[in-house]
Protein backbone atom coordinates (compact mmCIF):
# COMPACT_ATOMS: atom_id res chain seq x y z
CA UNK A 1 0.00 0.00 0.00
CA UNK A 2 1.57 3.43 -1.14
CA UNK A 3 0.96 7.07 0.41
CA UNK A 4 -1.98 8.02 -1.96
CA UNK A 5 -4.06 4.34 -0.86
CA UNK A 6 -3.24 5.07 2.66
CA UNK A 7 -4.53 8.59 2.36
CA UNK A 8 -7.79 7.81 -0.05
CA UNK A 9 -8.89 4.86 2.38
CA UNK A 10 -8.27 6.65 5.96
CA UNK A 11 -10.41 9.60 4.59
CA UNK A 12 -12.98 6.51 3.35
CA UNK A 13 -12.89 5.21 7.00
CA UNK A 14 -12.94 8.52 8.41
CA UNK A 15 -15.87 10.09 6.64
CA UNK A 16 -17.90 6.54 6.70
CA UNK A 17 -18.03 5.90 9.96
CA UNK A 18 -20.32 8.46 11.12
CA UNK A 19 -21.89 9.48 7.49
CA UNK A 20 -25.11 6.95 7.30
CA UNK A 21 -23.16 4.66 4.46
CA UNK A 22 -21.61 1.81 6.44
CA UNK A 23 -17.80 2.31 6.69
CA UNK A 24 -17.32 -1.59 6.45
CA UNK A 25 -18.74 -1.56 2.97
CA UNK A 26 -16.97 1.57 1.89
CA UNK A 27 -13.35 -0.38 2.85
CA UNK A 28 -13.88 -3.04 0.88
CA UNK A 29 -14.94 -1.22 -1.77
CA UNK A 30 -11.92 0.99 -1.83
CA UNK A 31 -9.41 -2.18 -1.13
CA UNK A 32 -11.27 -3.48 -4.01
CA UNK A 33 -11.16 -0.60 -6.21
CA UNK A 34 -7.45 0.34 -5.09
CA UNK A 35 -6.50 -3.27 -5.34
CA UNK A 36 -4.95 -3.45 -2.18
CA UNK A 37 -5.01 -5.43 1.12
CA UNK A 38 -5.36 -3.38 4.56
CA UNK A 39 -2.91 -4.67 7.41
CA UNK A 40 -3.80 -5.47 10.84
CA UNK A 41 -1.51 -2.52 11.63
CA UNK A 42 -3.74 0.09 9.76
CA UNK A 43 -6.84 -1.25 10.79
CA UNK A 44 -5.48 -0.83 13.66
CA UNK A 45 -4.93 2.61 13.41
CA UNK A 46 -7.83 3.59 11.25
CA UNK A 47 -10.41 3.03 14.46
CA UNK A 48 -7.96 4.53 16.49
CA UNK A 49 -8.31 7.85 14.42
CA UNK A 50 -11.80 7.55 14.39
CA UNK A 51 -12.26 7.00 17.60
CA UNK A 52 -9.91 9.97 18.50
CA UNK A 53 -11.92 12.17 16.29
CA UNK A 54 -15.49 11.32 18.14
CA UNK A 55 -14.21 11.93 21.27
CA UNK A 56 -12.51 15.15 20.60
CA UNK A 57 -15.49 17.06 18.71
CA UNK A 58 -17.98 15.47 22.25
CA UNK A 59 -14.77 16.26 24.60
CA UNK A 60 -16.63 18.51 26.72
CA UNK A 61 -19.80 16.09 26.90
CA UNK A 62 -17.59 13.15 27.54
CA UNK A 63 -16.01 15.25 30.38
CA UNK A 64 -19.22 15.62 32.22
CA UNK A 65 -20.40 12.69 31.60
CA UNK A 66 -16.93 10.87 33.27
CA UNK A 67 -17.43 13.09 36.41
CA UNK A 68 -20.88 12.00 36.64
CA UNK A 69 -20.60 8.64 36.16
CA UNK A 70 -17.47 8.86 38.89
CA UNK A 71 -20.08 10.87 41.28
CA UNK A 72 -22.75 8.01 40.46
CA UNK A 73 -20.52 5.69 41.84
CA UNK A 74 -20.03 7.36 45.00
CA UNK A 75 -24.01 8.27 44.93
CA UNK A 76 -24.47 3.87 45.10
CA UNK A 77 -22.28 3.48 48.01
CA UNK A 78 -23.53 6.15 49.90
CA UNK A 79 -27.08 4.67 49.22
CA UNK A 80 -28.50 7.48 47.02
CA UNK A 81 -27.63 5.95 43.35
CA UNK A 82 -31.41 6.85 42.21
CA UNK A 83 -31.90 10.02 43.35
CA UNK A 84 -28.48 11.35 41.63
CA UNK A 85 -29.60 9.64 38.61
CA UNK A 86 -33.41 11.57 38.52
CA UNK A 87 -31.34 15.06 39.05
CA UNK A 88 -28.16 14.89 36.49
CA UNK A 89 -28.80 13.80 33.17
CA UNK A 90 -25.47 13.49 32.45
CA UNK A 91 -25.31 10.28 34.65
CA UNK A 92 -27.98 8.88 33.05
CA UNK A 93 -26.60 9.55 29.64
CA UNK A 94 -23.26 7.42 30.79
CA UNK A 95 -24.87 4.76 32.16
CA UNK A 96 -27.48 4.53 29.12
CA UNK A 97 -23.87 4.40 26.72
CA UNK A 98 -22.67 1.35 28.94
CA UNK A 99 -26.33 -0.36 28.65
CA UNK A 100 -26.82 0.73 24.97
CA UNK A 101 -23.33 -0.71 24.82
CA UNK A 102 -23.83 -4.37 25.77
CA UNK A 103 -25.92 -5.99 22.91
CA UNK A 104 -23.00 -5.00 20.47
CA UNK A 105 -20.42 -6.42 22.99
CA UNK A 106 -22.57 -10.00 23.05
CA UNK A 107 -23.33 -9.97 19.23
CA UNK A 108 -19.25 -9.60 18.42
CA UNK A 109 -18.07 -12.27 20.82
CA UNK A 110 -20.87 -14.84 20.29
CA UNK A 111 -20.66 -14.20 16.56
CA UNK A 112 -16.94 -13.26 16.14
CA UNK A 113 -16.88 -16.25 13.71
CA UNK A 114 -19.80 -16.09 11.34
CA UNK A 115 -19.50 -11.88 11.00
CA UNK A 116 -15.51 -12.63 9.94
CA UNK A 117 -16.82 -14.51 7.19
CA UNK A 118 -19.52 -12.37 5.43
CA UNK A 119 -16.42 -9.96 5.54
CA UNK A 120 -14.78 -12.38 3.78
CA UNK A 121 -17.56 -13.06 1.22
CA UNK A 122 -18.08 -11.83 -1.99
CA UNK A 123 -18.86 -8.15 -2.50
CA UNK A 124 -22.49 -8.57 -3.17
CA UNK A 125 -22.94 -9.08 0.77
CA UNK A 126 -22.03 -5.63 1.78
CA UNK A 127 -23.59 -4.71 -1.31
CA UNK A 128 -27.07 -5.90 -0.38
CA UNK A 129 -27.18 -4.51 3.38
CA UNK A 130 -25.62 -1.33 2.08
CA UNK A 131 -29.24 -1.20 0.30
CA UNK A 132 -30.80 -2.21 3.18
CA UNK A 133 -29.26 0.63 5.09
CA UNK A 134 -30.50 3.01 2.46
CA UNK A 135 -34.17 1.58 3.49
CA UNK A 136 -33.59 1.87 6.72
CA UNK A 137 -33.15 5.51 6.27
CA UNK A 138 -35.70 6.44 4.25
CA UNK A 139 -38.46 5.36 6.45
CA UNK A 140 -36.90 6.54 9.63
CA UNK A 141 -37.33 9.73 7.78
CA UNK A 142 -40.97 9.54 7.49
CA UNK A 143 -41.75 8.78 11.40
CA UNK A 144 -43.04 11.64 13.07
CA UNK A 145 -40.74 13.90 14.78
CA UNK A 146 -39.99 12.48 18.37
CA UNK A 147 -39.33 15.07 21.26
CA UNK A 148 -36.88 12.79 23.46
CA UNK A 149 -33.32 14.25 24.50
CA UNK A 150 -30.54 14.13 27.24
CA UNK A 151 -33.44 15.41 29.90
CA UNK A 152 -36.08 12.97 28.93
CA UNK A 153 -34.09 10.01 27.56
CA UNK A 154 -34.86 6.60 29.41
CA UNK A 155 -33.73 2.82 29.01
CA UNK A 156 -35.63 1.98 26.65
CA UNK A 157 -34.58 4.04 23.75
CA UNK A 158 -31.13 3.67 24.72
CA UNK A 159 -31.31 -0.16 24.74
CA UNK A 160 -33.48 0.47 21.17
CA UNK A 161 -30.55 2.24 19.64
CA UNK A 162 -28.33 -0.22 21.40
CA UNK A 163 -29.97 -3.02 19.61
CA UNK A 164 -29.40 -1.19 16.56
CA UNK A 165 -25.55 -0.79 17.04
CA UNK A 166 -25.98 -4.23 17.49
CA UNK A 167 -27.22 -5.22 13.85
CA UNK A 168 -24.33 -2.71 12.31
CA UNK A 169 -22.23 -5.55 12.91
CA UNK A 170 -23.27 -6.82 9.48
CA UNK A 171 -20.78 -5.70 6.29
CA UNK A 172 -22.45 -3.03 4.47
CA UNK A 173 -25.34 -1.96 7.49
CA UNK A 174 -24.19 1.72 8.81
CA UNK A 175 -23.82 1.96 11.91
CA UNK A 176 -24.51 5.19 12.60
CA UNK A 177 -27.50 5.03 9.96
CA UNK A 178 -29.22 2.15 11.97
CA UNK A 179 -28.67 3.46 15.19
CA UNK A 180 -29.63 7.30 14.10
CA UNK A 181 -32.79 5.42 12.65
CA UNK A 182 -33.37 3.59 15.90
CA UNK A 183 -33.72 6.81 17.50
CA UNK A 184 -36.29 8.53 15.20
CA UNK A 185 -38.16 5.05 15.58
CA UNK A 186 -38.15 5.58 19.37
CA UNK A 187 -39.30 9.27 19.69
CA UNK A 188 -35.68 10.94 19.96
CA UNK A 189 -35.26 14.90 18.68
CA UNK A 190 -33.35 14.40 15.46
CA UNK A 191 -30.08 15.90 16.43
CA UNK A 192 -30.02 14.18 20.19
CA UNK A 193 -30.05 10.72 18.43
CA UNK A 194 -27.41 11.71 15.96
CA UNK A 195 -25.16 12.76 19.17
CA UNK A 196 -26.06 9.81 21.16
CA UNK A 197 -25.68 8.05 18.11
CA UNK A 198 -22.03 9.05 17.61
CA UNK A 199 -21.13 9.55 21.77
CA UNK A 200 -22.34 5.39 21.40
CA UNK A 201 -19.89 4.86 19.10
CA UNK A 202 -16.84 5.57 21.24
CA UNK A 203 -16.86 2.26 22.80
CA UNK A 204 -17.72 0.28 20.28
CA UNK A 205 -14.65 1.72 18.04
CA UNK A 206 -12.60 1.52 21.65
CA UNK A 207 -13.69 -2.12 22.00
CA UNK A 208 -12.59 -2.48 17.90
CA UNK A 209 -9.42 -0.90 18.45
CA UNK A 210 -8.43 -2.83 21.72
CA UNK A 211 -9.37 -6.26 19.71
CA UNK A 212 -7.46 -6.03 17.19
CA UNK A 213 -4.38 -4.47 18.90
CA UNK A 214 -3.96 -7.69 21.01
CA UNK A 215 -3.05 -9.30 17.57
CA UNK A 216 -0.80 -6.56 16.17
CA UNK A 217 2.41 -8.57 16.86
CA UNK A 218 4.67 -7.82 14.16
CA UNK A 219 2.20 -6.15 12.13
CA UNK A 220 4.21 -2.46 12.26
CA UNK A 221 6.48 -3.31 9.46
CA UNK A 222 8.41 -0.93 7.48
CA UNK A 223 5.19 0.45 6.46
CA UNK A 224 4.97 2.79 8.74
CA UNK A 225 4.68 6.21 6.41
CA UNK A 226 1.35 5.33 4.71
CA UNK A 227 0.08 3.83 7.72
CA UNK A 228 0.71 7.27 9.82
CA UNK A 229 -0.83 9.49 7.07
CA UNK A 230 -4.04 7.19 6.61
CA UNK A 231 -4.26 7.46 10.37
CA UNK A 232 -4.26 11.35 10.14
CA UNK A 233 -6.37 11.67 7.41
CA UNK A 234 -8.96 9.24 9.05
CA UNK A 235 -8.76 11.74 11.88
CA UNK A 236 -9.36 15.01 10.11
CA UNK A 237 -12.60 13.61 8.01
CA UNK A 238 -13.92 11.68 10.92
CA UNK A 239 -14.02 14.79 12.76
CA UNK A 240 -15.63 16.72 9.64
CA UNK A 241 -17.94 13.98 8.86
CA UNK A 242 -19.39 13.88 12.57
CA UNK A 243 -19.84 18.30 12.09
CA UNK A 244 -21.38 17.91 8.76
CA UNK A 245 -24.10 15.22 9.77
CA UNK A 246 -24.71 17.17 13.21
CA UNK A 247 -25.35 20.61 10.76
CA UNK A 248 -27.15 18.26 8.05
CA UNK A 249 -29.97 16.45 10.40
CA UNK A 250 -30.84 19.68 11.91
CA UNK A 251 -31.93 21.09 8.70
CA UNK A 252 -31.99 18.45 6.15
CA UNK A 253 -33.34 14.80 5.63
CA UNK A 254 -31.01 11.90 5.52
CA UNK A 255 -32.83 11.18 2.09
CA UNK A 256 -29.89 11.57 0.16
CA UNK A 257 -28.06 9.22 2.14
CA UNK A 258 -30.96 6.33 1.30
CA UNK A 259 -30.77 7.07 -2.35
CA UNK A 260 -26.55 6.80 -2.36
CA UNK A 261 -26.88 3.90 -0.40
CA UNK A 262 -29.55 2.75 -2.97
CA UNK A 263 -27.57 3.06 -6.05
CA UNK A 264 -24.38 1.99 -4.97
CA UNK A 265 -25.31 -0.95 -3.15
CA UNK A 266 -27.61 -1.86 -6.31
CA UNK A 267 -24.52 -0.80 -8.95
CA UNK A 268 -22.05 -3.18 -7.02
CA UNK A 269 -24.42 -6.09 -6.24
CA UNK A 270 -25.26 -6.56 -9.94
CA UNK A 271 -21.35 -6.21 -10.97
CA UNK A 272 -20.33 -8.69 -8.40
CA UNK A 273 -23.15 -11.11 -9.59
CA UNK A 274 -22.12 -9.86 -12.96
CA UNK A 275 -18.74 -11.33 -12.20
CA UNK A 276 -19.48 -14.83 -10.47
CA UNK A 277 -21.16 -15.49 -14.04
Amino acid sequence: MNIIQAIIIGVVQGLTEFLPVSSSAHLVFAHNILNVESSLAFDVFLHLGTLIAVVWYFRYDIIKMLKSWWLSIGDLLQGRFMQGFREDPYKRLAWYVILATIPVGIVGVLFEDAVDSLFAGALYVPAFFLFVTGTILYLSQRMPGGNINLHNITKKEALFMGLGQACAVLPGLSRSGTTISAGLVAGLDKEFAAKFSFILSIPAIFGAFVFQLKDIGSAMDANFLPILLGFVASIIAGYFAIKWMLDLIKNKSLDIFAYYCWIVGIVVFMGSIAHIF
